[in-house]
């Protein structure tokens, strides 16, 4: 473990030059106390770390000292900068050591490199989590973009969205990019605020002359998981009562379209009830019918009667047969 700390201590002062004890006893957990002991250590392992005094002093390494990464590319640089935002470290649990090699590689990389890197971090954002299956996207616009957004041009978009039956077009500056899944994302600034816009739904881009000056409190990463929350609160949704067959409950309870508020398990049965939301009348149906026998719709009565005029439909397709 203080091994794992003296290297994290070298790595800290690489990329950030000059850190006070409070600072580095704040990143590393520990307490002041510790980091002038680590550094005792440091010392006596021959690494020139010092200490400059005074209210903007601050513990430091030796002008030069520092481990380089050679042999990699720019490209294959940026390649790997790419999994820092990536949810999918997230959710495996990895995250907080995606974190500390992420920082080992910008110790370790030339200042010029450093800065590409930093540079790229803040502009693409990889979300690896489900949203729901989707078609081929066509992706013909994806590129111009990306080197719009390297450039900070201005862009003239064409776009459709998905709740309007006409073309828009507005000039807005391209702050950075999303995938999610197969489904790529533009976030860009207009004059009334940030918005995000499906790249497939671009029909035309132009890419202008004129730049832009990017805001420097914009966080991409954060930007897109406050969207992907506001998403989820604005989601519809129907609230139904249903009796589900305890062999069936693992599989309905981690549908997609459904959220379990409350369950029950039946007195004397094989039977769990549950109150849920479905997101609407018409998925309740699909997602009930699909559990056939094994699932029962209890209220409301709009479910209950489409489902059994459904069913109804489905008896009377058999006989005809």
């Amino acid at each position: 473990m203080r091994a794992d700390r003296l290297l994290m201590i070298m790595s800290l002062l690489q990329t950030h030059g000059q850190m006070s004890s409070r600072e580095l006893a704040g990143q590393l957990e520990v307490s002041e106390r510790t980091v002038h002991r680590d550094m005792e250590a440091l010392s006596i392992a021959g690494i020139p770390v010092y200490a400059e005094r005074g209210s903007k002093g601050g513990w430091m390494l030796s002008e030069g000292y520092r481990s380089r990464i050679t042999g990699m590319t720019t490209t294959e640089i940026r390649s790997l900068l790419l999994l820092q935002s990536s949810s999918i470290v997230k959710d495996l649990g990895l995250n907080g050591d995606l974190s500390t090699a992420f920082l080992k590689l910008l110790s370790a990389l030339p200042a010029t490199v450093r800065t590409d890197a930093e540079y790229v971090r803040e502009r693409i954002h990889v979300d690896g989590a489900g949203w729901h299956a989707a078609e081929p996207i066509r992706n013909s616009h994806l590129q111009a973009v990306q080197e719009a957004i390297w450039g900070q041009q201005r862009l003239r978009i064409t776009y459709r969205g998905w709740d309007s039956d006409t073309d828009a077009e507005r000039i807005v500056h391209p702050l950075g990019l999303v995938a999610k899944q197969s489904v790529w994302y533009m976030i860009a600034q207009t004059e009334e605020e940030i918005r995000t816009y499906r790249i497939s739904r671009l029909k035309d881009i132009a890419r202008l002359e004129a730049t832009f000056a990017r805001p420097e409190a914009f966080d991409l990463a954060e930007y897109w998981e406050r969207s992907v929350e506001r998403f989820k609160t604005n989601l519809p949704r129907y609230p139904a009562q249903v009796r589900i067959a305890s062999v069936r409950w693992s599989q309905f309870s981690r549908e997609r379209y459904v959220k379990v508020i409350s369950s029950s398990a039946v007195a004397d049965t094989d039977w769990t009830e549950a109150a849920v939301e479905f997101q609407t009348l018409e998925t309740a149906c699909e997602i009930l019918l699909g559990l056939g026998r094994y699932a029962q719709a209890l209220s409301p009565e709009e479910l209950r009667e489409t489902v059994y005029e459904e069913s109804k439909a489905i008896v009377s397709l058999y006989e005809e047969r």
